[in-house]
Formats: C-alpha cells, structure tokens, sequence
C-alpha cells in the first residue's frame, strides 16, 4: 500500500461522513425547533470545545496534515463558520483541498522529516509515518468522534455507521 492510499482516503472518508452528520444535525434542529446555535455551541464538557470547533479542527488535520506531508504550502483558514452551512462548506472545501493532492506527491513523505508546531511557541520534527500515525490521524480522528459524541449526546439519531460514512 502506498503512502497515499494510507492517507488520502481515511481523511476523506470521514470528512465526508461528518457532512452526513451535520445534514443530519440540522434537520434534527428543524424538526425539534431548536435553536442551531445550541448544537453549534454545544460541548462534551465545559472544558472541550465546541460543536464549530471540533469541526474546524477535522478539516485543519486533513488539509494541513496533507500538506505537511508531501512539504506543500500549509493552508491558513479562518475559523469564520457561524452556521451549519458555512460548516458544510468548509468540509466540501477541505475535500476537494486533499482530493487534490497526487499519489506521487506523497512518494517518500512517509521517511521525509515533517515539523509542525505544538502550542503556541513550540515545533516539532518528526518522520512522516511518525507524524501520520502519532499526531495527525490521532488528533484528526479524536475531533471527528468528538463531533459525533457532541451530536449523539444531544439526541440527534446517528449511530456509528454515520460516522463511518456507510
């Protein structure tokens, strides 16, 4: 297997799988007379972030997680979204961003050094199946549950297959 076919498309399954459960969120919000915003808003636990953010952060561990890989330009995005809507963009956004992204553009990554940063003031350097496996998917995967966990924990009717994407 390829670096590639072992990056690509786990990023893009699950970026797919969340636009299901954001469909799914707002039509739960219509079809109680919720307010979006308190699911947008809504969190696991004071500390954790919300809704919009665990998003966000999904779409920033595909997109910038790409590009550090393959020593691309890392993507800026602004964590501008106030709606589902604009949610949904951003993923249809950071979809075709690593759709983009060629087989061969990942030949090698996966033994290149990749620095990142960590915190504010701090950077990392670490090969690319190290990266891959114990920053990128770890982080990318955790906000993608926790998307889910959010939603499940108040009441929108999706199951483990909505967030496999099947």
């Amino acid at each position: 297997m390829s670096f590639y076919d072992a990056t690509v498309p786990a990023f893009l399954q699950i970026l797919g799988s969340l636009n299901g459960l954001l469909t799914k969120a707002e039509a739960h919000c219509e079809a109680k007379k919720i307010q979006p915003d308190v699911l947008f808003n809504a969190r696991l636990f004071p500390d954790m972030l919300p809704l919009s953010k665990q998003v966000q952060l999904v779409c920033d561990f595909a997109a910038k997680g790409c590009a550090r890989l393959t020593h691309s330009e890392v993507p800026s995005t602004p964590d501008a979204e106030k709606t589902f809507a604009e949610l949904k963009a951003r993923l249809a956004k950071t979809i075709e961003y690593v759709k983009a992204f060629k087989p061969e553009q990942f030949e090698g990554g996966d033994t290149k050094d990749v620095t990142f940063p960590v915190g504010p003031n701090n950077s990392m350097t670490l090969k690319g199946q190290q990266f891959l496996n114990g920053f990128a998917f770890p982080n990318f995967y955790f906000h993608a549950a926790t998307t889910h966990g959010i939603l499940r924990h108040n009441s929108v009717e999706i199951g483990k297959l909505d967030f496999l994407g099947v």
